[in-house]
């Protein structure tokens, strides 16, 4: 039996990728058989069509993160979901595609109320802001969060997040779209990283919202000029998580002024934890589908396109076009 997928036969563009037939796969013991509605557009997909990410599988594969769908199947031992069961999952590849197969503990239902759209883009990007601010930062009510790219994907789901959770969030942003959204999402202050001298301008916008004391907490997905800008926003024992670099130049620091500042710079491989901590990824879900059901978060479904516009949908991400989440439907 074959479906449908997308597929990498080599590596390069998303024009590279061809949608086509691609082998059913089989749940195993411990595995579940999903019936994929949606899946979501992660920045690092396109870095693993291009070849660039640090996992990649052997081709030809099917690339994508995050999906949501129903339980087709399980494999022997499989006692946490049962076929039919509304679900999201993550899988370091094979999301785009009609079936996947997932590790059962990977497997989370979702709460009633959600759609397969919402739900493929609550995935990574929201695990992400999670494990940012709690396990990372460690993040305590009442601090000053500040994010960059703030209506992307992570950037977005971190804004609404550490809001849920009691921060005081500061909302880096390129553009007025992007900064009305970011206030719609629960941003208190919204500064913007399109301005000249984007060194001392971006520091007399902070300074001008919270104070000179500066922010206690910095979510960076961008890098480049920007992440240069925040280290000089940063309180006296701030912490500054690496997410990722989607402006392109991963940038270099002069340690001595993490010394004088006490700042601590602390890098996040989400993906890492379905590995190596399960149990710490299926705490989060808990926690970010309570929230949900409260009404404290809401995935940002930009738009979602039929697996046949999948140029677009990538492609929509890669120009940093998405305001939050792209999703491709399957069904």
């Amino acid at each position: 039996m074959n479906m449908k997928a997308l597929i990498v036969n080599e590596h390069g563009t998303v024009e590279k990728l061809s949608l086509g037939e691609f082998p059913d796969p089989q749940p195993g013991k411990g595995q579940v058989l999903i019936d994929i509605h949606a899946a979501s557009v992660n920045f690092p997909d396109l870095l693993v069509i291009g070849g660039t990410y640090q996992n990649l599988p052997p081709r030809p594969f099917v690339p994508g993160k995050d999906l949501a769908g129903v339980v087709a199947a399980v494999g022997e031992g499989v006692t946490r979901v049962k076929p039919g069961d509304r679900v999201i999952a993550q899988i370091e590849h094979g999301a785009f595609a009609e079936r996947a197969v997932v590790s059962e503990i990977l497997c989370m239902v979702m709460p009633a109320a959600m759609r397969f759209e919402e739900g493929a883009a609550m995935g990574l990007v929201y695990l992400t802001a999670h494990n940012a601010l709690t396990e990372r930062a460690q993040f305590r009510a009442g601090e000053i969060v500040l994010v960059t790219g703030a209506a992307g994907g992570v950037g977005l789901a971190a804004v609404q997040l550490a809001k849920a959770l009691g921060a005081v969030v500061v909302a880096a942003v390129s553009s007025e779209e992007k900064a009305q959204l970011a206030r719609a999402s629960g941003a208190d202050h919204v500064v913007r990283t399109d301005v000249p001298d984007l060194r001392e301008s971006f520091r007399k916008q902070v300074f001008d919202a919270v104070g000179k004391r500066g922010v206690d907490i910095v979510l960076d997905s961008v890098g480049g000029d920007v992440f240069d800008a925040c280290l000089r926003v940063m309180a006296w024992c701030g912490r500054l998580v690496i997410i990722g670099f989607a402006a392109g130049r991963i940038p270099e620091v002069k340690i001595g002024y993490l010394l004088v500042k006490n700042i601590a710079l602390i890098g996040l491989q989400s993906s890492d934890y379905r590995e190596r901590k399960p149990e710490v990824v299926r705490n989060a879900y808990e926690h970010l589908f309570a929230l949900y059901t409260e009404g404290k978060l809401k995935p940002q479904v930009m738009a979602a396109f039929p697996m046949k516009d999948y140029v677009t949908a990538l492609n929509t991400v890669k120009d940093r076009k998405a305001l939050g989440k792209v999703v491709i439907t399957m069904r």
